[in-house]
């Protein structure tokens, strides 16, 4: 950062221009006492098409009251604000966005340091991946995940008991008046979704990777404490700027290697798998896949958590948080990793305390011994495809069936429960088009609705292999990020309606039981659809987005520019 902080060179400038930054900055009411001190941004993605955010102008004036309480001066600004739910055709085609978004405002603002408010699950890895390229120093703050819901005796959890009870509701075993009545105890208030989904996942990472305080995954939103962490986000972002500790000190391999198996020890989102290579990605560090089944082989899973598991967010915080987890964990950490604590990690976790063992499990009692992520490989996915086996039927994890290929959504929501469908329990579904380029943007339907005459027969799984993602709060023997993808010319282009496709989990093998030079027939006749957009944004997504082993990111975005110096011409 030099000899001055960038706030300080940008008021202290010469001539008009260091009156023009005075002046105007006086005129938001601010004077020069509050102009002397450190300039704290405040990275607000709040927005009231964003539900899991509601309630962040709350949150941020909280680290506000931090921040005025450690001798900084808060200044809030807005970035993009992903909501999953409102976003077409995905929130995941604008992560990149945001991630610019950010980077470009912490480097173009006279910032000493940052907090990056974040939850809904892209909105974390976005911020993440900026603030990394940008190299300011930043803390990461969650806005904590939703109530448990409720419903005639039952907990619920957002969305996995969404896609539960819309399967029994399609099968018949929900009533019309019933399914509407969910709607209103199922989600209670502002926050993530309070499952091991992406956004639940991607925040407890944070903390692994040593970019959040302690705490910061499972506080729920309307706790108390969530606000009262705000405050200390808010006093330390003031530290770091004296510190001057960037992500470039904090952010290692090792650092990368605590998150996975944190992954695997949450039983956490297949999601992780992209951001994570992303936000390397940014600080120069590759992420093979091979790492990834590596590190969830040797790693048990320890959290009892949905969608495969019995608990929430909720319990999770009353059992000790992430913090504790993290503790027994500790023989298969790098402890001595740093933190935006000015702590290590071993440090930062070591009065944290399990208060209940049913939700935090033992390292010797595992409610799995691996991690439930499994990487594939094989002619269908010769670049790998990830699966979570730890939410899929056992009695999938090795199957041999025949092919129903969907060419893409419209194709899938057009036949899945016609009646004249050839398609049985064996059968593997598969989806094409949804990758990063065919989706484009890689959106959230690889767990493929069960057809309806099946579900009607009892059937609530099967095997699914797509090119696009699930979300982490969904569950199924469904095989995704198939790469290379479809739209670009990978073998899930090739399927056709009958060919008989083999996954064996332990394996770890994906396999097109179709003659090569079958294959090879098809891919003279294959050509690319037309692409989905001519212009805008959506042109330079599918003009630069790269495939799911290496994050999705634009190559041109990977690396850091760190920002030194605020710079403005002077006249």
């Amino acid at each position: 950062m030099g000899s001055a902080r960038r706030s300080e060179e940008f008021f202290s400038e010469e001539g008009v221009a260091g009156f023009t930054h005075r002046a105007m900055t006086k005129s938001t009411g601010l004077d020069d006492e509050s102009i002397r001190r450190p300039l704290i941004g405040i990275c607000n993605t709040f927005s009231e098409l964003n539900n899991c955010h509601s309630h962040f102008r709350t949150l941020c004036e909280s680290v506000k009251q931090g921040v005025w309480q450690a001798g900084g001066t808060p200044v809030e600004f807005p970035t993009i604000s992903l909501g999953e739910t409102f976003l077409a055709p995905t929130s995941m085609l604008h992560r990149n966005l945001a991630a610019m978004d950010t980077e470009e405002m912490l480097r173009a603002q006279p910032l000493d340091a940052a907090v990056l408010l974040v939850g809904c699950d892209k909105t974390t890895p976005a911020a993440l991946m900026g603030a990394v390229s940008a190299d300011l120093p930043v803390i990461a703050l969650s806005g904590g995940p939703q109530l448990n819901g409720h419903f005639r005796g039952q907990t619920l959890g957002a969305c996995t008991d969404c896609r539960r009870l819309t399967a029994e509701h399609r099968a018949g075993a929900i009533d019309d008046e019933t399914y509407r009545e969910l709607e209103d105890g199922i989600v209670r208030g502002p926050g993530h979704c309070m499952v091991m989904g992406t956004a639940s996942t991607m925040n407890s990472l944070t903390e692994a990777l040593g970019l959040a305080l302690p705490g910061n995954a499972s506080i729920p939103a309307v706790d108390a404490r969530r606000l009262q962490h705000a405050q200390a986000v808010g006093r330390r972002a003031v530290a770091i700027a004296a510190e001057d500790l960037r992500p470039s000190a904090v952010l290692t391999r090792e650092s990368f290697e605590n998150a996975l198996t944190l992954l695997a020890a949450l039983g956490g989102s297949t999601n992780a798998v992209v951001h994570l290579p992303a936000i390397a990605g940014r600080a120069g560090i590759e992420l093979p896949l091979e790492l990834v089944d590596e590190i969830s082989r040797r790693t048990p899973v320890l959290a009892d958590l949905k969608p495969t598991g019995r608990f929430q967010m909720q319990e999770l915080h009353n059992a000790g948080g992430v913090p504790a987890l993290l503790r027994r964990l500790l023989p298969l950490l790098h402890g001595g990793e740093m933190t935006v604590t000015g702590r290590t990690l071993a440090d930062n976790v070591a009065r944290a305390r399990v208060e209940d063992a049913e939700v935090i499990r033992p390292l010797e009692e595992p409610v799995r011994p691996e991690g439930g992520i499994a990487v594939l490989r094989g002619n269908l996915a010769p670049d790998g495809a990830v699966v979570k086996h730890g939410a899929a039927d056992p009695e999938l994890l090795r199957h041999r069936g025949r092919a129903v290929v969907f060419e893409d959504v419209d194709d899938l929501k057009a036949r899945i429960d016609d009646p004249g469908l050839e398609v049985d329990a064996s059968s593997v579904l598969v989806l094409r088009n949804v990758g990063p380029v065919g989706g484009p943007g890689m959106p959230e339907v690889g767990n493929l609705p069960i057809p309806k005459r099946l579900l009607r027969e009892g059937v609530r799984d099967m095997v699914r292999i797509s090119d696009g993602r699930m979300s982490g709060t969904a569950f199924g023997t469904v095989v995704l990020h198939a790469a290379p993808e479809s739209a670009v010319g990978g073998p899930l282009a090739l399927v056709r309606d009958g060919d008989e496709i083999e996954l064996d989990i332990d394996a770890r093998s994906l396999t097109l039981h179709v003659p090569d030079a079958e294959l090879a027939r098809r891919r003279a006749a294959w050509s690319p659809r037309p692409a989905h957009y001519s212009r805008g944004y959506g042109r330079i997504f599918l003009d630069n987005v790269g495939q799911a082993p290496q994050g999705c990111d634009f190559g041109v975005l990977r690396g850091r520019d760190p920002v030194e110096g605020y710079r403005q011409p002077k006249f």
